[in-house]
């Protein structure tokens, strides 16, 4: 699988590319900038971009803003952000401009070359993948008249998991469901929230339903407060 890195830090772009190389992927190149990163991946496309948010020349939101132009130009090359920023408003503004291959992945989860690899990999292959860490805040932010409070336990729980972009039977398998079951807690859900229901025509694409999720609790910029949570990807 060919892998493209996107950071601002060379140290930090040879501790990427040192670890996916070990890990069997094909580095195909580095950007420090976003010009850089497109010049390369239109010249030799990689299966997934590796992309930092805030990057030359002002350490803003280049990432988020070069991302729906790689999915324009390149429809196939997977988008991965890895960022030290834990907003549920950056991740959602990924996710409204860049639909499936894409994921949203703190850079702690690098410390663990597993999680990064695990990532890499579903986004590769489709997937979207949201930190845990993200989807927390956006399940446990205070409001004024919270909707998800209208779920139960266990309503909640396969809520958050389909968040993260898993699939009915990877929820199943987590939570020690049978698909039937995940398929009820869903279908009680979207009622309830107002999201696609599973007799909808969206019903199966986890992509939709991960932003149909994100885009409804929507949050105000900056992060909300919370433990620092660290789970695995999974």
């Amino acid at each position: 699988m060919r892998v493209m890195i996107a950071e601002d830090s060379g140290l930090l772009r040879e501790l990427l590319a040192g670890m996916l190389t070990d890990a069997g992927f094909s580095v195909t190149g580095q950007a420090g900038t976003p010009d850089e990163l497109l010049a390369r991946v239109a010249a030799h496309p990689p299966d997934v971009v590796l992309l930092d948010i805030r990057m030359p020349p002002t350490f803003h939101d280049e990432g988020l803003r070069v991302a729906p132009l790689i999915r324009a130009r390149h429809p196939a090359v997977g988008i991965l952000v890895l960022t030290h920023y834990a907003e549920t408003s950056y991740a959602v503004r990924l996710l409204e401009s860049v639909h499936g291959r894409v994921g949203y992945v703190l850079k702690d989860r690098v410390q663990d070359t597993a999680r990064l690899v695990e990532a890499v990999r579903r986004v590769a292959a489709g997937e979207t993948v949201i930190d845990p860490l993200v989807v927390y805040q956006i399940l446990h932010r205070p409001r004024m008249a919270n909707p998800l409070e209208r779920l139960s336990s266990a309503e909640r729980q396969v809520l958050a998991l389909m968040a993260e972009g898993w699939s009915n039977q990877a929820i199943a398998q987590k939570l020690s469901y049978s698909v039937k079951t995940v398929e009820k807690r869903i279908t009680s859900v979207a009622q309830k929230l107002n999201l696609p229901g599973v007799d909808d025509a969206d019903r199966g694409d986890v992509n939709v339903r991960v932003l149909a999720v994100l885009a409804y609790l929507r949050t105000s910029d900056g992060p909300a407060a919370g433990p620092q949570l660290r789970e695995p990807l999974g």
